[in-house]
């Protein structure tokens, strides 16, 4: 196999947003005949199955930190890549610890960031020292990176006020979510009861069930929303606060239309079989499941967080935004929006920025790799 010119070093890959990224940028870059390895540390990690066979998937077989950052270190020496992006934090700081070690200016190391980092940090880190250390150590590893990548003007934004960092350091890329199987993908069948032809108007939402999304809202929006008619909501996705919501959902009377299907690998149709979806997310970056969501074709609703929704939505032309955390306004949205969707065509507009052959060119045009 030719050696490859970006490694995409992602050991922390999951089953959410940053995973999926990953391997559809793997595909894009494939595509454009870039040679390109994607790196995890467990082989049956999740979309493995829509990885291209031209791209070059490495297992590495460390369970901590220094045996990952030996076994990158070996790799790179090896290969030589072009480029080295990574895109969580525990990776960032596994690569650049590799960077430093190597010095070898021939290979770059890019950091990408999909979320709101300063409104994250505001969130999650409870004590002013605490978020102090988190700042600190985040501008040193920043600053050591060779780029920098976010995917919307609001994350690169934050990302600038939080670390410092002069705006025209941060390349502002699309995310790579339109692949080109998603239409073929929606048409898949969904065995869910609740999504056949003839049943209640289904809500959806999708996403790790922890803090950031905020799920919560949504069951509280929803308990609003039905009782003024008979609709159902689904929620895709596996995390910490499962048992948290289906308590939550029985406190609110609304267990018996509330669903929790868990990870579903085709998540695109079961959106497209919803009536309507909901992003409630307290932060973001550029949520993948919102531009699916448009892409085909069924209307959305979402909070105006930090970042992502009210650049997608643009300003609320395809979708109405509300304020995080309001279940009233949430549950008022949700109900006009059933009243009156918006035609699926026109919501599809909304997605075309962020197809694989956009986003996949964009990036290796700020690599440095552009390919006719």
């Amino acid at each position: 196999m030719t050696p490859s010119q970006v490694c995409l070093f992602i050991p922390s890959f999951g089953d959410g947003g940053v995973g999926r990224t990953f391997v559809h940028l793997a595909n894009g870059f494939s595509a454009h005949g870039v040679p390109t390895a994607l790196v995890v540390n467990r082989a049956d990690t999740a979309f493995a199955n829509r990885l291209n066979p031209n791209v070059e998937r490495v297992v590495f077989q460390g369970r901590n930190d220094r045996a990952l950052e030996q076994e990158l270190h070996k790799y790179l020496c090896a290969n030589r890549p072009s480029v080295v992006m990574t895109g969580q934090g525990r990776d960032d700081l596994i690569a650049l610890k590799v960077k430093n070690k190597l010095r070898d200016p021939g290979i770059k190391f890019f950091l990408r960031v999909g979320t709101s980092l300063g409104a994250r940090t505001e969130r999650k880190h409870r004590f002013w020292w605490s978020r102090w250390l988190f700042r600190y150590r985040q501008r040193r590893l920043f600053s050591q990176s060779d780029g920098i990548i976010a995917n919307s003007h609001g994350a690169a934004a934050d990302l600038s006020a939080f670390l410092d960092i002069p705006p025209e350091r941060i390349h502002v890329l699309p995310n790579p979510t339109v692949a080109p199987d998603l239409l073929n993908l929606v048409h898949s069948p969904v065995d869910h009861p609740w999504l056949q032809p003839g049943g209640l108007p289904v809500v959806m939402g999708m996403g790790r069930l922890g803090r950031a999304k905020d799920f919560p809202t949504l069951l509280r929006a929803f308990a609003r929303l039905r009782r003024d008619r008979a609709c159902r909501l689904l929620i895709l996705g596996q995390g910490r606060q499962a048992e948290k919501l289906k308590s939550l959902a029985a406190e609110l009377g609304i267990q018996d239309d509330f669903d929790l299907p868990g990870f579903v690998d085709n998540p695109y149709a079961f959106l497209a079989k919803a009536s309507l979806f909901v992003l409630s997310s307290l932060w973001e970056g550029c949520p993948n499941v919102l531009i699916e969501a448009l892409a085909v074709g069924t209307p959305a609703v979402a909070t105006d967080c930090p970042s992502g929704p009210r650049e997608i939505l643009a300003e609320g032309h395809y979708g109405r935004i509300v304020p995080p955390g309001d279940a009233k306004a949430l549950a008022e949205a949700m109900a006009a929006t059933l009243d009156n969707p918006p035609p699926s065509e026109f919501l599809r507009e909304a997605a075309r920025p962020y197809t694989l052959e956009n986003s996949s060119r964009a990036y290796l045009e700020s690599f440095g790799l552009s390919r006719a």
